[in-house]
């Protein structure tokens, strides 16, 4: 929308956060005036719309260095795509917090609407048994069809991304830096956020195109973490770790956190121990988590849904499918589709998670 340019020339000037720019938006939009009017308001009017004086002479002079158009073709040629709340995709759930980003950048697919979402973090530096903890219930959650939400960094992060993709789910990770090519961090993660991305998820920042991974960014971006998701599950962190900072956004959002207990003697548990003591859910499986969050009868509507079939070919292929193995020359047979049109809708299904290819041409469902 042409309108678009507008709020991501607005998202550049940094001072121009959550809260200010809900002012303008306010103010603009009221006025059915749009965010063009409000990038080119004078001081007075900016101020008319709550934006201190001092604030309101910073942008005026910072804009005449910001042009709308180069910014959305900068955009289009690192192919992310922005949200803005006004949208009706917007995450229901990150509307609800007290400072929700006004746009989204996001690289892949970013549309939360029928997903049930957990965020998972930690410690950096992992032991061997926040490894297995990690790989064992988090891979639980996401075949029970929870999306995952975490940071992209190394150590907890990343391992719950790739327990995620291993299982087939999806995840999410969250930026505390821009999107471009050279400011994703860290650097060592560029290809698991590709993996990410082809799997069917999403990067995701607040942070304007050039932001470099600048430390007072991670405290904000982690609210975005928990503020996407119905719970906050830690695994390992120490005392001053921040995912103690995300399971505080959790609490204050109003969402359950969740901690998984540890040795007394091992520092990077002493996070996990703390909530525990203060009121955190204890989890030692996937159960823990979707029986407090009600979602039993959730991961069943998802096992439907992954199985309702799209169109004539799928519909009759998936009338013929169970849980015992089946060779495609029954299937067409069966069918009466032809050789060509059994092969690319079982190809289909295959990558919307509906059947599993056993090899030699063997098929079963796949829940």
């Amino acid at each position: 929308m042409e309108n678009l340019k507008y709020w991501v020339a607005l998202n550049n000037f940094q001072k121009f956060g959550p809260i200010r720019f809900k002012k303008l938006l306010k103010h603009f939009l009221a006025k059915d005036a749009g965010l063009e009017n409000a990038f080119r308001a004078d001081i007075s009017e900016l101020m008319k719309a709550g934006i201190e004086e001092n604030i309101a002479e910073e942008f005026s002079a910072a804009k005449r260095e910001i042009n709308p158009d180069q910014l959305i073709a900068r955009i289009a040629e690192e192919d992310i795509k922005v949200m803005t709340i006004a949208d009706k995709s917007y995450p229901a759930l990150l509307g609800e917090i007290y400072n929700p980003p006004s746009l989204i950048y996001y690289k892949g697919e970013f549309d939360l609407k029928d997903d049930f979402t957990l965020a998972v973090v930690g410690t950096r530096k992992f032991t061997n048994y926040g490894q297995q903890v990690t790989d064992h219930i988090v891979r639980d959650l996401a075949k029970n069809g929870l999306t995952i939400v975490s940071g992209l960094a190394l150590g907890i992060d990343s391992l719950a991304h790739l327990a995620t993709l291993e299982t087939g789910g999806k995840t999410i990770a969250v930026l505390g830096s821009g999107l471009d090519k050279k400011n994703i961090y860290p650097s060592q993660n560029r290809y698991l956020a590709e993996k990410i991305i082809a799997s069917g998820g999403a990067i995701i920042s607040e942070l304007p195109l050039g932001t470099p991974p600048l430390r007072h960014n991670f405290p904000q971006r982690n609210r975005l973490i928990s503020g996407l998701s119905l719970g906050t599950l830690v695994i390992e962190a120490g005392e001053k770790s921040g995912a103690l900072i995300t399971a505080a956004y959790a609490l204050e959002q109003n969402r359950e956190v969740f901690a998984v207990p540890g040795s007394i003697n091992s520092l990077v548990s002493a996070g996990p121990n703390k909530l525990i003591k203060e009121g955190a859910k204890v989890v030692t499986s996937a159960a823990d988590v979707i029986e407090t969050l009600n979602l039993t009868q959730a991961t069943a509507y998802i096992d439907t849904k992954k199985i309702m079939p799209e169109g004539e070919n799928e519909k009759k292929i998936i009338a013929l499918l169970s849980f015992e193995p089946i060779h495609i020359d029954e299937l067409v047979r069966a069918s009466g589709l032809d050789t060509a049109a059994a092969n690319s809708t079982l190809v289909i299904m295959e990558m919307k998670g509906m059947i599993k290819n056993l090899g030699g041409m063997y098929y079963i469902l796949a829940r």
